[in-house]
């Protein structure tokens, strides 16, 4: 299948180094990156023409739209527009809708699994589109990533991935808020440990990420909170959340305040460029509000 890239950064890169892997005639494009494994375009719509999936990786709903009013006049027809960025519902929606009048298929495609996921291929997908359009890129899902749900229709995978990064900012906050309180009550980390993880406090970030140096898996707890996730990436999507539930009128004030605590955490203090597990270390320093 030739396939355009446009947006090869942390993500993007190893994303468009496994579909070259796996024997797919990749060109990519971006300002920034020059990676040697694949030719690359000068510009967007120089990449796209005759490819029959453009994937874009990009930062935010606004350069999306960019981006798609650049490239959708230059595809073929029939084409497919799979957009992995974590953008708003609005923006996911919003190009789709313009893919579609130019006679393109349009997916939002965001992923789960991190800088680690995207080189092992193991991210999970969670993708909104028509099943025609679904269909012609699930090959590509299962070379990049280990799971692609589709979610409904355009704006849906924006919607999942919007919904469960507010479950993980939130039980973030709450398992280091606990680790914090152990430590203050003088019971032991592991101990700590040991019983939560087999325990109704079960969770991810507990599991699988735990932001305790030294407890369960390796984590990047234990590299100095260097980010798998980082803290600003977060706080990006607790703002996305945030502002999905301001349009469908939802209350979220768990979600609303776990964005605050980001954004403190992120603009105020030391969480730019660490982990969003750092918040660990930030609550151990910190007592009790008057």
């Amino acid at each position: 299948m030739r396939i355009a890239f446009i947006g090869l950064g942390n993500m993007g890169g190893p994303m468009a180094a496994n579909l070259v892997k796996a024997g797919h005639d990749v060109v990519g494009c971006d300002p920034a990156a020059r990676p040697d494994f694949l030719p690359m375009s000068a510009t967007n719509a120089e990449a796209v023409r005759g490819a029959e999936v453009v994937i874009t990786m990009l930062p935010n709903g606004a350069i999306l739209r960019a981006v798609a009013a650049e490239i959708h006049s230059v595809m073929d027809a029939g084409a497919v527009h799979c957009d992995c960025s974590t953008v708003d519902v609005e923006s996911a929606r919003a190009v789709a809708e313009a893919a579609t009048a130019a006679g393109l298929l349009a997916l939002d495609a965001p992923v789960s699994g991190g800088v680690g996921g995207a080189a092992a291929g193991t991210l999970t997908f969670m993708v909104g589109g028509s099943d025609a359009a679904f269909a012609k890129v699930a090959p590509l899902f299962d070379i990049m990533g280990q799971k692609a749900v589709h979610c409904g229709g355009a704006g849906a995978g924006q919607a999942a991935k919007i919904c469960n990064n507010m479950i993980l900012g939130v039980t973030m906050i709450a398992t280091c808020e606990a680790f914090a309180l152990a430590d203050k009550l003088g019971l032991d980390r592991q101990k700590m440990f040991d019983v939560v993880s087999t325990s109704s406090g079960y969770s991810w970030t507990m599991n699988a990420y735990c932001p305790a140096p030294g407890v369960g898996p390796k984590s990047p707890a234990d590299n100095g909170y260097k980010p798998g996730f980082a803290s600003e990436l977060m706080l990006k999507d607790l703002n996305l959340s945030q502002m999905a539930a301001a349009g469908a009128d939802a209350d979220t004030p768990m979600g609303q305040l776990a964005a605050e605590l980001y954004r403190r955490f992120v603009e105020d203090e030391d969480g730019r460029g660490r982990d969003f597990s750092a918040m660990l270390p930030r609550f151990e320093e910190r007592h009790r509000d008057k």
